[in-house]
């Protein structure tokens, strides 16, 4: 998995992800919303422990203090949202 932030600011972040099939991130939590839009290929996202599949174009919202984890079932490319404010 590669990450770039494109944008920090006092409002929130945006940061490019890439994973390569079968990678993950592991269940964590975080204080603010989050939205995850998929670019490229297909995530599985879980909230809450609630699995959804999420696929090009798609925006799914990771809520604050929700433990969510994201798995690549295939190689994907997602822009993450993090909101601040």
């Amino acid at each position: 998995m590669v990450s770039r932030t494109l944008v920090a600011g006092g409002a929130g972040t945006l940061t490019l992800f890439a994973f390569d099939a079968g990678q993950e991130l592991s269940e964590h939590s975080t204080p603010f919303d989050a939205l995850v839009q998929v670019l490229d290929g297909e995530a599985e996202i879980t909230i809450a422990g609630a699995r959804h599949r999420v696929g090009v174009g798609e925006i799914i919202l990771m809520p604050a203090n929700i433990p969510h984890a994201v798995g690549a079932p295939t190689a994907f490319k997602m822009l993450l949202t993090m909101i601040r404010g």
